[in-house]
Parts: C-alpha cells; sequence; structure tokens
C-alpha cells in the first residue's frame, strides 16, 4: 500500500511516501535474498534488493518534477540498513538549496539515503573502452580474479514493455511515463547488478551504493551497450569490496554512467539490523 503526503518536519516541507518492500529475488543466484544464507550471515531475513529500495525512493523525485529527473541529473546512493520482505517503508523528500534529498526509513531506521543534484560531471573516459574477451564460464568471485580496470566483456540489453512494467509494479510506480516508454530507475539499477553477475557467479553478495548519472532517458525498445570496468577493490571490516564503472550507450552516446560499489565477500558475525 502507497500514498504520499506533505509534512513539515525541523521547519522544513517534507514530501512522506509510504510504500511495502517485497523481496521478488529469492530464487536468484544471489542467495544474499534468501532467509537461510542470510541468516547465516545475522541478518534477520532475507535482504530486498538494493535496487528495488532506489526505485521505491525515485517515486516522489519523479512524482514531484516529473520525467526531466531522468535526464541531466546524478543521484547518489547510499544503503545503509537492509530492507525486509514487507517493511513498511516512510520515504521523505526535502529540498535543500542545492539538492534533493531522499531518506527511506522502516522499522525505526534509516535504511538508504538518496541525494539527487544537476548533473555537471564529464563523461568518465572508461565509458569508451572496448569491451574485454569473451569468458567461457563465470569463475566463481576471489580476490585475486577481480583485475582493477580490465573491462568485462560488453554486450546489449533491450529493454522491452513487459521488464518495465514489472519494475514499476514491483515498486509501486504507477506514474504514466514508465507505460510511456521511458525505462524506469529499479530497472536501469538492477541492470547494474546484471553486469557484475554475467562476468562471475556470486553466491552471496550485497549492493551497498551507487553514484548514478542519468544523462539522458533509457527507452524501451531501444539497444542499449552495457560496458563494465572495474576501478577499485578494498576491504573493510572483513569484507571484500567492489567498484564498477557501467556505462550504457545508445547509439554510440553515453545515455547513463553507474558507479556501482558492492560487496562481494561478506564478513561472518551476528548483526542488530
Amino acid at each position: 500500500m502507497e500514498g504520499s503526503t506533505v509534512e513539515r518536519l525541523e521547519g522544513e516541507a517534507v514530501r512522506v511516501h509510504t510504500a511495502t518492500a517485497r523481496n521478488f529475488s529469492t530464487n536468484t543466484e544471489n542467495r544474499i535474498h534468501s532467509d537461510d544464507v542470510a541468516a547465516r550471515f545475522g541478518f534477520a531475513g532475507a535482504l530486498v534488493p538494493g535496487a528495488a529500495v532506489f526505485g521505491h525512493m525515485t517515486r516522489p523525485l519523479v512524482a514531484a518534477l516529473g520525467s526531466d529527473w531522468l535526464s541531466g541529473t546524478r543521484a547518489e546512493l547510499r544503503l545503509i540498513k537492509p530492507a525486509y520482505h514487507l517493511d513498511a517503508l516512510e520515504i521523505q523528500h526535502a529540498e535543500t538549496d542545492d539538492a534533493h534529498v531522499v531518506r527511506c526509513h522502516a522499522r525505526g531506521l534509516l535504511l538508504a539515503e538518496l541525494r539527487s543534484t544537476a548533473l555537471t560531471q564529464d563523461v568518465d573516459a572508461r565509458a569508451f573502452q572496448p569491451g574485454g574477451a569473451e569468458v567461457s564460464a563465470r569463475p566463481t568471485i576471489q580476490w585475486d580474479n577481480v583485475h582493477v580496470d580490465e573491462p568485462f566483456p560488453s554486450w546489449t540489453w533491450t529493454p522491452d514493455a513487459v521488464g518495465n512494467a514489472e519494475a514499476a509494479a514491483q515498486v509501486e510506480d504507477d506514474l504514466p511515463c514508465y507505460r510511456d516508454g521511458l525505462v524506469h530507475p529499479h530497472a536501469i539499477l538492477s541492470l547494474a547488478n546484471r553486469a557484475f553477475t554475467r562476468r562471475y557467479h556470486l553466491p552471496a553478495w550485497i549492493h551497498v551504493g551507487s553514484d548514478i548519472r542519468l544523462r539522458q532517458p533509457l527507452r524501451v525498445g531501444e539497444p542499449v551497450d552495457v560496458r563494465t570496468v572495474p576501478t577499485r577493490k578494498w576491504r573493510r571490516k572483513g569484507h571484500d569490496l567492489i567498484e564498477l564503472h557501467i556505462a550504457c550507450l545508445v547509439a554510440g552516446v553515453v545515455a547513463v554512467e553507474i558507479l556501482h560499489t558492492s560487496i562481494f565477500s561478506i564478513a561472518s558475525g551476528k548483526r542488530s539490523d
């Protein structure tokens, strides 16, 4: 169930959007979306994909700003705490002098924050690197087989109306611009996950943040050339992390860039989330 209201928090007008988180990924390869594997890492249940949380958070932005938000925009997403299936999400959208800030809460916790600003960054040169050599089989990811600056094989994605409608429905988004052929942000960020899993077998991994640069809208039926380059890997608190630069080109023009950060080897331990 969803809805939108306007409240005043700390003197600011804040639009409050409500929705229900749902885990549609229980049968995917990433077993962090299953209850048993998530529990082994100390979570209370299967994690709702971060791309879906992002999809929910874009709903009040596009409702307020229109489909122009999908062009010339930088969206910096931090995923702070997990969302669980059937969590009641409260999504607060506030405008500051230079940004739109969206915060997603559930269970009395801040789950995610999205900062949206006008896009001023030039296209990263990595967007134009040719794809790497094809691999005969996906290796299971390990620290030693992640090679920074070595491009993944490129591939083509053609979004279709059925998949786009499903991506919108999964985050309870009924805005007409997506029925009219614009690709939903949920589908765009899910594409970044697919770019990762096409290259490696990933038994359990966690998306923790993305820097999304929307240069022009993606449209249903238009082929998208997807190019991916690992930009760095590092270790923190027992986790192994990776950042990917993912570029979506349409007819040779960079339409979307994503700096996508994930934990690909999760430290074990108890959590209180």
